[in-house]
């Protein structure tokens, strides 16, 4: 007999009146698969009994009557399942944030399993304690406004794969209410990690922001915050903090003012934050951090990042104008160290006084901080983690934002994208930090990447299983919390999200054959006939995904979207296309006048990306490693696809995959070409006779051609009906993609044949020049 066979023998579930809403939520879904009523009743004495299964807490259950006792300790994640075959048992998690996913789990997967492992009770550990979503790029981030978005089925669905908390403080607008100079586009950083004070108001700062701005970003966060609960995630709040108030706040208290946190080359005005040194602020903070929790009492946490996008705490080194900061912590000529020490103790007095004002009211609350733009006080600040206040990170053996790991593929590659696949490493001392932390009762929870925005961007679904489960191995047993960055895909747009499922599997058998999994996935998904190929082109297309030696970290995250990659042109002498012509694209660059990434792909403000020697080795790289295995995965996949339509009609994962990949390719042939647009134009500036510069040409002519066939497969692609990549359903801003995109490939195109014969150029000195232009 399996577990399914047994599981309609049950004629009722069982769970507590006025318990947790996830028990309802759990006991429906089994509902679902087994046609048994729900009954609410005093599940603590619960016996069994024939037809009755009983879905509970640990603390509402007694274990013992069922001969099993749990350690406070080892056990404190636990989940127990017990099935007879008359339908009688249990299932009981001693954590509500695991109860919905181990519930799916069984229908999923379990189902087919036989009933013996789970008659006489089966004790489930999750392989990670914590699996929070961590700057969820569709509930709070930029993604909020993407089309077709279903943010209650993207909750459901994140809770079935295992996850386990989720930040909800996305804002009701597109855009936050912050406002700049002509010019500028420092306001576009406002939108994602919204700050406290966009929700609620204190005393100190009544009347700042209108009252029905914060009442609807208020309300938003709420109804995310209950659909969270109703399937067990934990909501939280992930801001930066301490960020910029409007001016107007220091015309009421001048003496107020702290930090400089703008930074100066993509900001046009200077942007202050309130001096966390001073009680009245600190009291402002406590206060608002109240309002929320008894607003919604189901918020868990807040992880603050700081240091960027308008926020920063006074006299650290990491802040873009320097150390800075209000009159009350220290005075000006002292050594850096001493400066060093003050800063971190105001740092963990404003840490601890969110923590207090939280605790009062959820006692268990847990506050966190990335670990990175701490590196001028490193050893400081690491002596502060403890009693419930945590670090989040890539790299606890790391100082700042350089990672102790390389490429997988390629040793000399040093600028990888931590929490991706491509941090293939998990040192022992990352282990032997986590213990001294956890010692102290600070939680390490580490970066884990395999959804959108971290990578790909803006791609959403590209496949790699065997690499996201190769990855979790590495840190299970090592690592207690992840926080996935970016989040998950939307079901709906994303249906055979591969990556997650494997997530999904992990979290309730981490010693699970891992090729078992994938082919029975790909079984269920594409039958028998075609599984054998889907299995082989994931496979595939991972080669290929290994081969990418990374053009920028920049280019392979938001700056793809940022820098307009998709729908700018690639041209030899950007300034040489008629500012009206350009408009299309530069209206919506998240760019300043004066941004050398305008006319040069190498940089960004005073960045240097990459350089003409790096950019001649990518090439070499991806010209002479990565299409082949891509190619096959799409051809082998493309071979299927009539088959596959006929026996499971025109939204099959063949078809969806096929889609993917190819998008995939389109993605890594354009940073192959912004490669060769490096090679091709600085090679010309910098070549030393004619022969250098005609072959440098002709690398940038190459590439050119190749850009302008890429953007026509796009075109074929965007038109196939698959959800490949973020859009925005609110019209195009700097950080989305518009849906107006299928519109602006002609006109990409029609300027790389317009301009392909330009002779390759750009202003070395176009910082100064432009930055002393009038705005237009």
């Amino acid at each position: 007999m399996t577990v399914y066979t047994a599981l309609q023998n049950v004629r009722e579930i069982r769970i507590k009146n006025g318990g947790r809403p996830v028990c309802h939520t759990a006991a429906q879904e089994l509902q679902k698969h087994s046609g048994a009523k729900i009954v609410f009743t005093d599940v603590s004495a619960q016996k069994l009994e024939a037809g009755i299964l009983t879905i509970a807490l640990a603390g509402d259950f007694d274990l013992t009557a069922q001969g099993f006792s749990l350690s406070a300790e080892t056990d404190r994640n636990s989940l127990f399942f017990r099935l007879q075959a008359d339908g009688s048992g249990c299932i009981v998690a001693c954590k509500p944030f695991h109860l919905y996913g181990m519930v799916c789990d069984i229908i999923d997967r379990m189902k087919t399993e036989e009933l013996a492992r789970v008659s006489d009770g089966c004790l489930v550990q999750p392989a990670f304690a914590w699996q929070r979503l961590s700057y969820d790029y569709f509930i709070s981030q930029e993604g909020r406004i993407q089309r077709n978005l279903d943010s209650a089925s993207y909750l459901k669905n994140a809770a079935r794969m295992g996850f386990t908390h989720i930040d909800v403080n996305g804002l009701a607008y597109p855009m936050a209410l912050e406002t700049g100079p002509k010019g500028e586009t420092y306001s576009m950083f406002y939108t994602y990690c919204p700050a406290l004070d966009q929700f609620v108001y204190s005393e100190l700062n009544k009347g700042i922001y209108p009252y029905y701005y914060l009442a609807a970003n208020l309300d938003y966060l709420k109804k995310n915050a209950e659909i969270a609960e109703s399937y067990g995630l934990v909501p939280g709040l992930t801001c930066f903090e301490p960020r910029s108030v409007p001016e107007h706040f220091f015309e009421r208290y001048p003496m107020l003012r702290g930090a400089r946190v703008d930074h100066p080359f993509r900001s046009f005005k200077p942007r202050y934050n309130m001096t966390t040194t001073h009680p009245k602020v600190l009291d402002h903070y406590a206060e608002m951090v109240q309002k929320l929790l008894t607003a919604v009492p189901q918020l868990g946490f807040l992880s603050v990042w700081t240091s960027d996008s308008g926020a920063g705490f006074e006299h650290t080194k990491s802040l873009y104008v320097g150390r800075n900061g209000g009159a009350y912590l220290i005075r000006e000529w002292n050594d850096d160290q001493s400066i060093a020490k003050l800063a971190i103790q105001n740092v963990s007095r404003f840490f601890q006084t969110l923590k207090t004002a939280a605790s009062r009211i959820n006692p268990e609350f847990r506050v966190m901080t990335r670990l990175e733009p701490f590196y001028g006080e490193h050893e400081w600040m690491w002596q502060e983690f403890g009693d419930r206040f945590d670090v989040e990170t890539t790299s606890l053996i790391a100082k700042g934002w350089s990672m102790p790991y390389t490429h997988p593929k390629y040793d000399d590659v040093k600028e990888i994208n931590g929490g991706t696949i491509y941090q293939g490493q998990f040192s022992e001392e990352e282990t032997k930090k986590i213990e001294e932390l956890k010692k102290r009762d600070a939680w390490s929870h580490f970066y884990f990447a395999a959804g959108p925005h971290t990578f790909f961007e803006p791609l959403m679904g590209v496949p790699y299983p065997r690499l996201t489960w190769e990855k979790l191995k590495r840190m299970h047993g090592k690592v207690d919390c992840l926080a996935h960055i970016g989040g998950t895909c939307p079901p709906n747009l994303v249906p055979f999200n591969i990556n997650h499922e494997i997530v999904a599997r992990h979290q309730y058998d981490p010693q699970a054959n891992v090729d078992q999994i994938i082919s029975g996935i790909a079984e269920n998904w594409a039958g028998k006939a075609c599984a054998a190929d889907l299995v082989q082109a994931w496979s595939d297309a991972e080669e290929a995904i290994l081969a990418f030696p990374n053009v920028t970290g920049l280019y392979s995250t938001f700056g793809f979207t940022w820098y307009r990659l998709w729908v700018r042109p690639l041209v030899p002498d950007y300034e040489s296309v008629p500012a009206d012509e350009r408009a299309y694209y530069e209206d919506f660059m998240c760019s300043t006048p004066h941004n050398p990434n305008n006319v040069d792909l190498s940089r960004d403000v005073l960045f240097q990306l990459t350089t003409l020697e790096k950019c001649r080795k990518i090439l070499e790289r991806i010209d002479g490693n990565l299409w082949d295995p891509l190619d096959r995965a799409i051809a082998r996949l493309e071979k299927r696809m009539a088959e596959a339509d006929a026996s499971l009609g025109t939204t099959n994962v063949v078809r969806d995959q096929a889609i993917r990949l190819r998008a995939l390719k389109c993605w890594f042939m354009t940073q192959r070409n912004v490669a060769a647009w490096v090679v091709g134009v600085h090679g010309y500036l910098r070549g030393e006779n004619e022969t250098e510069r005609e072959n440098s040409r002709e690398i940038l002519k190459k590439a050119i051609r190749a850009e302008i066939e890429n953007t026509r497969e796009l075109q074929q692609l965007y038109g196939s009906g698959i959800e490949f990549m973020i859009i925005s359903g609110q019209g195009e801003t700097p950080l989305v993609y518009g849906d107006n995109i299928a519109e602006l490939f002609p006109l990409r195109i029609q300027l790389m044949e317009k301009h392909i014969d330009d002779e390759p150029y750009f202003d070395d000195n176009y910082i100064v020049r432009k930055a002393g232009e009038r705005v237009q």
